[in-house]
């Protein structure tokens, strides 16, 4: 590939002469075009330059009504640009949705943190072997991990891992000050 011709550059040259003029021409009635369904000016210019730049890489030679070109790809341009508004505000509620559900609020807080004081002293109130079977089943070993490291038969872990349910759930409403 070598240089343009002197009849290449001198079409080129014509051709950004030309929209150049076009943009002149037909900027502020782009413009218009969008602030018609989009009263806002700075978006408005955004979505003309968008909309020359499409038409800047358009054969112009097929188009056969320049203004009504632009009228309908600005149409187009500026209804895209209303929707992708609107998907993004969407994701963004529910993202701040999400944001809100997923803090916990000062009172739950507050009472979560009670309540985990209210475990540890349940939990005090508990033999080492209750506490531990109860600590470890919760933290995710498995029947015969427990059996292992509390050195008994694997077949006693559910019953005494229900004995220590039990009496965890009288302490813990008796620390609580639930009456049954």
């Amino acid at each position: 590939m070598g240089k343009p011709s002197p009849s290449e550059t001198d079409q080129t040259l014509d051709d950004h002469s030309e929209f150049e003029e076009l943009f002149r021409t037909y900027y502020p009635f782009v413009v218009r075009q969008v602030m018609r369904i989009l009263p806002s000016p700075s978006i408005a210019e955004d979505i003309a330059q968008e909309v020359f730049v499409q038409f800047y890489h358009t054969d112009r030679t097929v188009i056969e009504n320049i203004p009504a070109w632009l009228a309908k790809a600005t149409i187009h341009a500026t209804y895209n640009h209303l929707r992708s508004e609107k998907r993004h505000l969407a994701r963004m509620k529910k993202e701040s949705l999400y944001l809100l559900d997923s803090l916990p609020s000062t009172e739950s807080e507050w009472l979560s943190r009670e309540d985990v004081v209210m475990v540890r002293r349940a939990l005090l109130q508990m033999d080492d072997r209750e506490r531990t079977l109860l600590l470890m089943k919760y933290a995710g070993f498995s029947y015969e991990e427990l059996a292992q490291v509390m050195q008994i038969k694997k077949g006693y872990v559910g019953t005494l891992l229900s004995r220590a349910k039990s009496r965890f759930r009288k302490l813990f409403q008796q620390v609580r000050g639930d009456r049954e």
